[in-house]
């Protein structure tokens, strides 16, 4: 039977830009089709509704996309199918291919179960879209026809009837002679429409017999028709049910995803809030004066509490990347500042273990780059933090070059292609291996020309190294699927979720990069990744906070002109010293052994400034070392006090700290960052902060003159929380002033006012932090404009022409909705808790100018 399925779907004027994004193509006017298909492509103009078809069989592909609206018969036909809720015919019309007499059954789909006394208002509208079928009529009866067929040939004849002056001839040859013809009123299931059908044999006086036989036969021809139709119709029913049964799928998944967001949303927050006072507690715990066995505890604690965070932190971001929802930033920020930072996160296990820890980046990456500093941290953070579980011995390195110096530059690949000439001297996994199927590297190991760095895109390769226990080759293909750990002894070894890979490979996807690793069993793993950021290094300092004080030119001043010698026989380990002590503006020349140190030295042709021993060669041999001070000592100039130890091990340096008599040189600690080898040498050759303190007391020294002078308003309900966010602020030198309700801080903010900043928690009883901020800015406007037209003084209140607090919100609430409203707000910022010190300082000191520094 010739009958051809058509999908249309219900578009409103408004929704009709964002049907066609997703659709791919343009509504189509149908009248200009039907008249004119040469010119088939002529949008269809603006109207208040469309009806376009989405799906049509192979046969009649070429309607999709025409707007059935917009014809004059399938308008009427449409309208009176969703006005009535039954099926409707079409008049008689020439189909666009065959020419061929059609029809076209029209059914309404409705968006849900009506009622059978709803009114044509309701029905239009709950109406969703339409189905409908298209019968080529001459086709349909001659095959019923031919299944009943006889020995006399027999004419039919089917006419539409619906106006009795002027019927349709839908089929037959129209012969008008005389004859008995037999009429039969056909019913196709639209009230509105008529039909019957005339039929008689070819002979004019059949046989008796024959005649009622073929009586019988066009009244089956007449059910059979019918019941094609009832087939139809029954069809279309089943189709339309079985689209609301998926709508009814879809929604109740769409509510199971937003049922998992808020469930998700809602247990974060409320571990959040309660870890915020405990982390923030313990941290002021340790500034009390405790014992070694009750800070050991301390410390315990905190790391159990920040472990728990981050397992609530990574199961959030899978969340988002299920969902589609993780967004990254585009900020400025100093890569080489986030890999010091992320060094010192993992400093303390690395010197525990004695395993090496150290990161070279290239001096062709720019200082500054512009992408997602956080994400791009949680990634290396990921990386490092599975070697340091996973390494007991050797090293874990870090490297950072432009993809396109691995090709160029042959000092790299001669280093990387060297399995010897390594960080600790411990035989290592190929990295090159880990980047073999990049599609970034043509086939010939070249860099594609588009992902080449440019001057507005940097495109870095990073290689995280380990001299672990390495994967097993049965677990290196589920390496990167979420959840999937190497083996199940491993979490209760070593702890963690198995997530952090999958959530680093998306990350690293948006970041438009690839990410790959080779690993071997007992010999180590490298995982390298790509990711392309924005050229920074000449746009303006709008985004300082990113930097803060990791900035290497804040100290290499003090240092500028010096010159160090490192003695290292190592060439990579000696690549990395340098590296670091070049950042304070040091010159640096490597020597291999004690002996051409001193022979340097002898020669007088350079004044060396401080020597740098690295511990494996000051260990080596004991009476070379007593003889190399000794030595030194009898050339003068007072080295003693210009000699340093590069130590990677705690214990190691502390057990050395006398060898035969001779004191153990001044000892830096690895791993190796600015910030903490400035602090070395400023204490040890007296530029700079003089004090006589330990490596991890000068950052609480220094602190307490940044925000001095500073007023700031805390608000939040719980009294754990204020507690711990002011005794955070007060460390940096601040005055706090703390209250529990928004309402209360509206009234202290109200202009004109003393407060430099303020926290604002969200969620608080009466008025939200939402609401109270709102208010704020009205009044900062109001109080604004009264300054503009005179009727304020400026001069009485410190010449401020424009009040604005900025207001920063503190919420356990780390999702994308929660932070835009906070910007919708008025809100200048958000801090997520639980939050630390520093990281309040971070946010807050954005909106405060530099202050000079204070000290002799």
């Amino acid at each position: 039977m010739a009958r051809t399925r058509l999908l249309l779907i219900r578009v409103l004027r408004s929704e009709r830009e964002e049907f066609e994004k997703q659709q791919g193509w343009t509504i189509k006017r149908m009248d200009t089709f039907e008249h004119n298909p040469v010119h088939k492509d002529e949008p269809s103009p603006i109207e208040e509704e469309y009806a376009p078809v989405i799906f049509a069989q192979d046969t009649v592909s070429h309607v999709i996309s025409l707007d059935m609206l917009s014809g004059k018969e399938d308008r009427e036909n449409v309208l009176r199918a969703r006005a009535s809720g039954k099926g409707v015919l079409t008049a008689p019309f020439r189909l666009l291919k065959t020419n061929r007499l059609g029809v076209i059954l029209t059914f309404a789909v409705y968006k849900r179960e009506l009622p059978s006394n709803a009114t044509p208002n309701e029905r239009i509208e709950a109406t969703d879209g339409y189905l409908g079928g298209i019968f080529d009529i001459e086709s349909l009866v001659e095959k019923l026809l031919h299944q009943l067929a006889s020995k006399q040939t027999i004419f039919v004849n089917v006419y539409d009837i619906t106006n009795l002056s002027h019927p349709i001839s839908m089929y037959g040859s129209n012969v008008s002679d005389d004859g008995l013809w037999l009429v039969s009123t056909l019913n196709f299931g639209d009230p509105f429409r008529k039909h019957e059908m005339r039929c008689r044999f070819k002979q004019k006086a059949p046989w008796p017999l024959l005649a009622i036989s073929t009586s019988i036969g066009i009244l089956v021809i007449a059910s059979l028709v019918g019941h094609i139709f009832q087939a139809t119709v029954n069809r279309i029913a089943k189709v339309e049910e079985d689209y609301h049964g998926m709508m009814e799928l879809k929604k109740k998944a769409e509510a199971a995803d937003v049922a998992k967001s808020q469930f998700l949303a809602t247990v974060s927050h409320e571990i959040r809030t309660p870890m915020n006072g405990v982390l923030g507690m313990l941290d002021m715990l340790m500034d009390t004066e405790l014992d070694v066995t009750q800070q050991d505890y301390v410390r315990t604690a905190q790391a159990s509490g920040k472990a728990l965070v981050s397992l609530i932190n990574e199961v959030l971001d899978q969340a988002k990347v299920e969902s589609g929802k993780l967004e990254l930033e585009a900020v400025s920020f100093n890569l080489r500042a986030i890999l010091d930072d992320v060094l010192s996160l993992f400093s303390g296990k690395s010197q525990d273990k004695g395993v090496e820890l150290a990161v070279y980046i290239s001096d062709r990456v720019p200082e500054t780059l512009i992408g997602d500093p956080g994400r791009f941290r949680q990634i290396i953070t990921n990386l490092m933090g599975n070697s340091i579980k996973f390494t007991e011995k050797g090293h874990i390195f870090v490297t950072v070059y432009l993809v396109e110096e691995v090709v160029d530059s042959i000092e790299v690949e001669t280093e990387l292609s060297s399995s010897k000439n390594t960080l600790s001297g411990y035989p290592v996994a190929d990295r090159c291996h880990s980047w073999k199927g990049f599609k970034t590297f043509n086939q010939d190991g070249s860099t594609s020309p588009f992902k080449s760095s440019s001057a507005d895109l940097i495109n870095l390769i990073v290689s995280v190294e380990d001299t672990g226990q390495g994967i097993p080759l049965e677990a290196q293909s589920r390496i990167f699927t979420p959840f999937m750990q190497v083996g199940p002894s491993i979490s209760r070894t070593h702890g963690g979720t198995g997530i952090g890979l999958s959530i680093s490979k998306y990350l690293v996807g948006r970041m438009k990069g690839e990410i790959g690793f080779v690993s071997i069993p007992n010999i180590g793993s490298t995982f390298t990744f790509t990711a392309v950021f924005g050229n920074g290094s000449s746009t303006s300092n709008e985004h300082n906070s990113q930097q803060m004080n990791n900035q290497p030119n804040s100290v290499s001043s003090e240092f500028q002109g010096m010159k160090a010698l490192v003695v290292d026989p190592r060439p990579i380990r000696a690549k990395v010293s340098r590296y670091h002590i070049q950042r304070l503006g040091i010159q640096v020349e490597v020597v291999s052994d004690q002996l051409q140190c001193l022979s340097q030295i002898a020669s007088g042709s350079k004044i060396i400034n401080m020597i740098l021993v690295e511990q494996e060669v000051w260990e080596k041999d004991t009476s070379v070392s007593t003889l190399f001070v000794n030595n030194l000592r009898k050339l003068g100039c007072g080295f003693q006090s210009k000699l340093f130890l590069l130590a990677n091990s705690i214990s190691s340096s502390r057990a050395n700290t006398s060898t035969d008599g001779v004191s153990i040189p001044s000892v830096i600690m690895k791993p190796l960052r600015s910030s903490m080898l400035a602090a070395s040498l400023q204490r040890a050759m007296g530029v700079g902060n003089k004090g006589n303190i330990r490596n991890w007391e000068l950052p609480s020294m220094s602190l307490r003159h940044l925000l001095l002078g500073r007023k700031i308003l805390i608000v939040d309900d719980n009294n754990v929380n204020l507690k711990v966010a002011a005794a955070g602020l007060k460390r940096y030198g601040a005055a706090v002033v703390c209250v529990e309700r928004g309402k209360k801080a509206t009234e202290l903010l109200m202009p004109p006012h003393q407060f430099d900043a303020c926290f604002m928690d969200i969620q608080m009883p009466e008025m939200d932090g939402f609401e109270a901020t709102k208010i704020i800015r009205e009044m900062e406007h109001n109080f604004n404009n009264r300054i503009r037209r005179g009727e304020v003084s400026i001069e009485a209140y410190e010449n401020v022409s424009n009040f604005h607090v900025p207001i920063l919100a503190m919420t356990a609430d780390v999702i994308q909705a929660t932070y835009e409203e906070c910007l919708r707000s008025g809100m200048d910022g958000y801090v997520s808790k639980p939050f630390e010190a520093e990281q309040l300082y971070r946010e807050v000191s954005r909106f405060f100018p530099p202050i000079p520094d204070r000290s002799p």
